[in-house]
């Protein structure tokens, strides 16, 4: 995809989203990591029906590890995957006390060290916690990029450093979450509703795809 046609994508996509925000509910850094965690294969909206009750108590580490394995899972049993999501969400709240004085790292060195945080995890909090620039790429991106082209690649970093280098820094938060919001609105995974898309004019999905006319 050429220069002209990657900035018209995020003009496009900027008109189209515009104030798109992060859709998991959080008040501080560590409740962010939490609710991220525990949106692996979940809808935000589940997570945020979860957290409504479980932040109630449990919103700082220290209030986080008097719970067992057991009882946190629980609690967030209907996220799915919540044996494995209460374990690295205590052994991260422990790490947070016992490393980093109670604080969640701002940088993604440190984060990533923490059980059950990746870069997606980290960009994540990054960018929605301490406002630094970072493109997250979850399932929405890494399908919307690829199809329309303008962030291309076999695994999910190699993604993230395409749309690092095709989108200017100073843009990256927001595009993010411009390309969740297509992900979720239009260009879903079985079904991408190219007929209605505004990017149709760009992508290389729907050139390659687009009916054959008569």
């Amino acid at each position: 995809m050429k220069k002209e046609l990657k900035k018209r994508v995020i003009e496009i996509l900027e008109n189209t989203y515009k104030g798109a925000k992060c859709g998991l509910d959080f008040n501080s850094p560590y409740e962010l990591l939490v609710s991220t965690i525990l949106s692996a294969q979940c809808t935000d909206e589940r997570v945020n029906e979860v957290t409504k009750e479980l932040y109630k108590k449990y919103n700082t580490p220290e209030a986080m590890v008097t719970l067992t394995e057991q009882k946190l899972g629980e609690i967030i049993k209907s996220c799915g995957l919540y044996k494995n999501k209460s374990r690295n969400i205590l052994a991260a709240s422990k790490s947070i006390l016992n490393e980093h004085n109670g604080k969640v790292p701002e940088n993604m060195e440190e984060l990533i060290k923490l059980p059950g945080v990746g870069r997606k995890t980290a960009n994540v909090v990054l960018s929605n916690a301490f406002g630094v620039p970072a493109i997250a790429v979850d399932t929405h991106v890494f399908r919307v990029a690829n199809r329309i082209g303008i962030g291309t690649g076999k695994n999910v970093d190699q993604v993230e450093k395409e749309l690092m280098k095709n989108i200017p820094m100073e843009k990256w938060s927001d595009a993010h979450h411009y390309i969740i919001w297509h992900g979720r609105k239009i260009c879903k995974a079985r079904n991408p509703q190219c007929s209605v898309c505004p990017l149709s004019e760009c992508c290389e999905y729907y050139s390659k795809n687009k009916p054959s006319q008569k």
